[in-house]
C-alpha cells in the first residue's frame, strides 16, 4: 500500500535527484568535455555531432526544469529519449556501468526513475508555471 501522506515528498526527492543527475551531464559535457569534445565523441560512436549541442541543451535545461518542479511531466518525456539512446549505445558492453565503455544498467536505471517521475508528477515544492506568468495564485511553492 502506498503512503500517500509522504507521495509528494518522494516525488520532490525524485526530482531533485533527476534534476541534479541531468544538470551534472550536461555541464560536464560544456565544461569539461567541451561541445567540440562532446560532437567529436558522438561522431566516434556513430551519432550526428550535432546531436551533442542538442543533448547538451536539454541536460541542462531539463535538469534546471526539474530542480525547480517546472512542467515536470513534459520535461521527463523529452529527456526519455536521451536516456534510451544511452541504454542502446551502452547495451553491448554488458550489465555494469564500470565495465569498459560502460553498461547498461545505469541508463535503464535512469530511464525508468523518468519514467516513475513523469507518473509521479511534480512533488511538493514545484514552481507552477501559472505563477510565472503572473496569472492564478502566485504562490510558488505547493504540495
Amino acid at each position: 500500500m502506498t503512503d500517500t501522506r509522504n507521495a509528494a515528498y518522494a516525488a520532490l526527492l525524485l526530482r531533485l535527484s533527476l534534476g541534479v543527475m541531468f544538470l551534472a551531464h550536461g555541464l560536464l559535457k560544456l565544461i569539461v568535455f567541451t561541445p567540440a569534445g562532446t560532437v567529436k565523441y558522438f561522431e566516434s560512436i556513430g551519432y550526428p555531432g550535432f546531436f551533442a549541442y542538442i543533448i547538451i541543451l536539454a541536460e541542462i535545461g531539463g535538469g534546471a526544469a526539474l530542480l525547480l518542479g517546472l512542467w515536470t511531466r513534459a520535461i521527463t518525456v523529452a529527456l526519455l529519449p536521451i536516456m534510451v539512446g544511452a541504454t542502446l549505445q551502452h547495451a553491448g558492453n554488458g550489465w555494469v556501468f564500470s565495465t569498459p565503455g560502460g553498461g547498461w544498467e545505469f541508463p535503464v536505471f535512469w530511464t525508468l526513475t523518468l519514467a516513475v517521475q513523469f507518473l509521479l508528477g511534480d512533488g511538493a515544492y514545484a514552481v507552477k508555471p501559472a505563477a510565472l506568468l503572473g496569472h492564478g495564485n502566485a504562490q510558488a511553492a505547493a504540495l
